[in-house]
């Protein structure tokens, strides 16, 4: 599956493959602590659920990333999805002040490096999928 990948032309500046596992590792923890408190302050009634509607979808984005590069071989489906991550999360940051009223601020700052990787992501997947075309 990702031997496939390996194949692939990428920029200079692409990371190694080693990388991305220890770098999703950590982020993986930020999101399931900050994203379940979020979707723990929506079922409590603390946070109105169209709040955390874009945390609901980032994470639908984020889990189809892999299936869709890597078990469908699709890059362009791939460079779609990764740029939806990016919108639902750029989305999120955008409704700061309801998560301030809710004590969630701390989510967003938290969520500072994912918001970094998954810009870098974007622009690595766009460019791989622009030089395989």
């Amino acid at each position: 599956m990702y031997a496939w990948y390996a194949t692939l032309i990428k920029p200079s500046w692409a990371p190694p493959a080693w990388l991305f596992s220890p770098v999703w590792t950590v982020l993986y923890a930020i999101i399931a602590v900050t994203f379940g408190y979020v979707f723990y302050k929506a079922f409590t009634k603390q946070l109105p659920w169209m709040v955390a509607l874009p945390f609901a979808l980032n994470l639908i984005f984020n889990f189809a990333f892999t299936p869709l590069q890597f078990g469908f071989q699709n890059n362009l489906l791939a460079a779609a999805d990764v740029l939806l991550v990016l919108a639902t999360l750029v989305w999120a940051f955008t409704l700061r002040s309801a998560l301030r009223e809710a004590g969630l601020g701390w989510v967003l700052y938290a969520n500072i490096p994912y918001l970094l990787w998954v810009s870098f992501a974007t622009v690595l997947q766009l460019t791989v999928t622009y030089l395989n075309l």
